[in-house]
């Protein structure tokens, strides 16, 4: 029985591995954009950006996201070259990293 409950317990942990470095992976696919717009009241940012895959996004296109936290209003500004991660959530778009291309 312990011999069992090993076996079980080793599968779930390299189950758990696969799932994480998937996930990992999947963060490191940012998008390539450039900020049009900064609205801090509104708790939104304007990126102009490329094509995502994500969400069947085929051509490039400007959006309006919220943010994930108020950091993120005061880390960019229009003009700037990004990259950045985004969820659909509850029918929203919401950027959930962000970061200055070089």
């Amino acid at each position: 029985m312990k011999k069992k409950l090993s076996v079980l317990a080793l599968g779930a942990a390299l189950t758990l591995n696969v799932v994480t470095a998937g996930h990992v992976w999947a963060q490191a696919a940012l998008t390539d954009g450039q900020m049009t717009k900064v609205d801090a009241s509104a708790g939104k940012i304007t990126i102009k950006h490329g094509p995502m895959k994500k969400f069947d996004m085929e051509d490039g296109m400007t959006m309006v996201y919220r943010v994930q936290g108020p950091a993120m209003l005061t880390a960019v500004k229009a003009g700037d070259k990004v990259k950045f991660e985004a969820e659909h959530v509850n029918g929203q778009f919401i950027v959930t990293t962000i970061q200055k291309a070089k």
